[in-house]
């Protein structure tokens, strides 16, 4: 038996964050030539590290892996301060993509850092961008995961706490350990607007909804995707089961036995390309039925860089994307 239709969500696929960075190290590489170093994955994609990697992108885990004098562009995730002041004291020259949310985030922990707040960080242990926003001020900021996390914290005082979160977290599993917070600590403060990224939240509305209608949903996104990771749990949490893979060549025939629908969503990383390699491999197999599931539109883009920028308008080149 073969599923007799294809649900696909939208949005999908890159968010505006992504887009920058990709677009960064395309640019990056079209003015300064190959290699261009690139700080970590430059988003958690392999599909897209790998077709940068045959253009000329060097990715490295370390600064210090990069000769000096050469070109590094950071990753959408964000670097700590330590990371940018090496880079200078090696003079490396710099291109800085991270995502402006997440920039956005780092501020906030300075901010109430400065003002004597103990910092409660939502996030995951060991993410690049974790570890970015905990460098901004080490000594103020103490990560949780979980709920039963909260419970165990110890703070100085406990009426000069803030939280702030990761960009790529679930949304009600975030919703459910600030509460706790709040339960914990009556005065805690936030972000003037939440810190979890339009993307993150518009693509988990997007599957949510999926997952109602469907009886499998497949997740295209790499394995240290983090907000890939969390659309398969919202899937599996509304009832669907749920799948992450790579590519379409993952796809297990078992999976389909017996399922009518099946929906299609991707992570914020994960090029379209590969969603509509996924929709020609479920094509190829009988099925005539794809449909587009519209949940709410997306219209956000930021601007490159300020050194791509600068390199581009004295080179007289042009600021349209490059793909």
């Amino acid at each position: 038996m073969r599923p007799e239709r294809v649900l696909l969500a939208s949005p999908r696929g890159y968010c505006a964050g992504v887009d920058r960075a990709v677009e960064t190290v395309e640019r990056a590489l079209e003015l300064y030539g190959p290699p261009v170093y690139v700080r970590k994955e430059i988003v958690h994609n392999k599909h897209v590290v790998e077709t940068l990697r045959k253009r000329g992108a060097v990715f490295v885990d370390d600064e210090n892996e990069v000769p000096e004098g050469e070109v590094v562009v950071f990753s959408a995730h964000g670097v700590a301060p330590s990371v940018q002041e090496n880079a200078r004291r090696r003079r490396l020259r710099t291109i800085d993509a991270t995502c402006p949310l997440v920039t956005k985030v780092h501020v906030e922990a300075r901010k109430f850092a400065a003002e004597g707040y103990t910092i409660v960080l939502i996030g995951h242990e060991g993410h690049e961008e974790v570890e970015g926003t905990m460098g901004e001020a080490p000594d103020h900021i103490v990560l949780v995961e979980t709920e039963e996390d909260v419970d165990a914290l110890e703070v100085e005082d406990p009426e000069r706490v803030a939280y702030l979160t990761q960009t790529t977290l679930s949304v009600d599993e975030t919703k459910r350990i600030i509460q706790r917070l709040r339960e914990r600590f009556p005065n805690v403060v936030g972000p003037k607007s939440d810190d979890i990224c339009y993307a993150t939240t518009n693509r988990q509305m997007a599957v949510r909804e999926l997952a109602r209608q469907c009886d499998l949903v497949l997740v295209i996104g790499s394995r240290n995707s983090s907000n890939s990771n969390r659309l398969v749990e919202v899937a599996r949490a509304h009832g669907a089961e749920a799948h992450l893979i790579d590519n379409e060549s993952q796809v297990r025939e078992e999976w389909l036995e017996g399922k009518r629908v099946v929906g299609i969503t991707s992570g914020a990383s994960a090029p379209e390309e590969l969603v509509q390699r996924l929709v020609a491999w479920f094509r190829a197999r009988g099925v005539d039925q794809v449909e587009e599931l519209r949940t709410v539109e997306e219209n956000v883009r930021f601007m490159l860089p300020r050194e791509i920028r600068k390199a581009l308008a004295e080179r007289e080149l042009p600021l349209a994307p490059t793909s």
